[in-house]
């Protein structure tokens, strides 16, 4: 998608990244989180794959969704919205020409940038321990299938490593680099552990290739704020699963309260009513659009 700054200068992803601004980018799992994410003055989301197998299926990111099961709901999401959308693709479900079938659909459903890991697949959180990774060689060929894939070069290929927690961190720098030398448009080490740790990232990648950060409420990498982010040299951080945290954290204490009072009366300051939901959902005006092409001859 295209945005315009006030200076009436159309503004693309690519170039946001390019920018001394960090972009923020809270994770989402569906339309309405989307459009909410909108609604609230981002200009970007993150299409989480942790976030789509929590809310999905009610399960851990253990590699159980499937390409299908993103692009559907990228493809919801476009429809609804023209943010800007970074998609979560694993490990491209597959081998090098699984990769090469995924770039393609999801850049037909609207991406603007599409991350690619080097776990093995399946793959799990990459906060969870007990991760395995495949060659270097493998996913350098799995990041060229994506540029090759790819219609558009605004169409952004991100190289996640996982590489710390198996390999330490000097080996994740090198397959790293081994991700931006096959020309991968941005660089995201993820499980950075220490402000030590993303000294090293920074010092090898600032200035060089616009490097991603990876912000988990309880995770193994130090909860920072974006303008901290921004001073430390990353162009992009995501928030992945917070959405969902915070989702899951309500909807306990909703049910909760129905379940003890019988009644959702005591959480009304709480929550949308009918006409607040149908007012943010822009019924009426959809309703009205729809009259205008009624059959009125008979």
């Amino acid at each position: 998608m295209t945005i315009t700054n006030t200076l009436g200068t159309p503004t693309t992803l690519k170039d946001r990244l390019q920018s001394p601004n960090i972009v923020l980018a809270p994770g989402v799992y569906d339309a309405l989180s989307a459009s909410l994410a909108e609604q609230a003055g981002f200009d970007t989301v993150y299409l989480s794959g942790a976030s789509l197998a929590y809310t999905k299926l009610g399960r851990p990111d253990i590699g159980l969704m499937s390409l299908t099961e993103v692009n559907d709901t990228l493809a919801h999401i476009r429809e609804r919205s023209d943010i800007s959308i970074v998609v979560d693709c694993d490990t491209g479900f597959g081998n090098a020409l699984n990769v090469i079938r995924s770039v393609r659909l999801l850049e037909r459903s609207g991406a603007n940038a599409i991350q690619l890991e080097d776990q093995t697949y399946p793959k799990r959180c990459g906060h969870l321990r007990g991760k395995t990774l495949v060659s270097a060689g493998e996913m350098v060929g799995k990041i060229k299938a994506a540029l090759d894939a790819r219609l558009s070069d605004q169409t952004l290929i991100i190289g996640r490593t996982d590489a710390i927690a198996s390999e330490g961190i000097d080996k994740a720098l090198e397959r790293a680099e081994a991700y931006y030398e096959a020309g991968a448009d941005m660089i995201f080490v993820e499980g950075i552990r220490s402000s030590e740790q993303i000294d090293q990232v920074m010092g090898r990648f600032k200035g060089r290739v616009p490097v991603m950060a990876n912000m988990v409420e309880g995770g193994d990498t130090p909860l920072q704020d974006a303008p901290t982010l921004q001073s430390m040299g990353f162009s992009l951080v995501i928030f992945p699963g917070a959405l969902v945290r915070a989702f899951t954290y309500m909807a306990t204490e909703f049910f909760s309260t129905l379940k003890q009072d019988g009644t959702t009366d005591n959480f009304r300051d709480r929550m949308l009513d009918f006409k607040q939901l149908n007012d943010y959902l822009g019924t009426q005006r959809m309703l009205e659009l729809g009259q205008q092409y009624e059959d009125r001859s008979h």
